[in-house]
């Protein structure tokens, strides 16, 4: 993962309600409706959150009939993990 993409991420994560959105999505699919409901957030807010969390590639957004459902992309959740322990060098600390 390069910098840039790590920097992304990160700001991502920065937010809490975008960290429960992750959360959320890791379990299986949701709509920004389902989400709205779960956050109490408005469903402009959440779809401007989910808008942040799909550039930076930890959602992912698909079609399912006439649905529209997020779900979390486990390699790049994974990618920035290892970016992330990295920084603390070889041994984790």
């Amino acid at each position: 993962m390069n910098e840039d993409d790590l920097g992304e991420a990160l700001r991502a994560l920065g937010h809490p309600d975008r960290r429960a959105f992750i959360r959320e999505c890791r379990d299986g699919e949701r709509s920004a409706g389902d989400l709205a409901e779960v956050s109490r957030l408005s469903l402009p807010s959440v779809s401007e959150h989910l808008k942040v969390l799909r550039k930076s590639g930890l959602l992912i957004l698909d079609r399912r009939g006439r649905h529209w459902m997020y779900r979390t992309d486990p390699a790049r959740l994974i990618a920035v993990s290892r970016a992330v322990s990295e920084l603390g060098g070889s041994d984790g600390a």
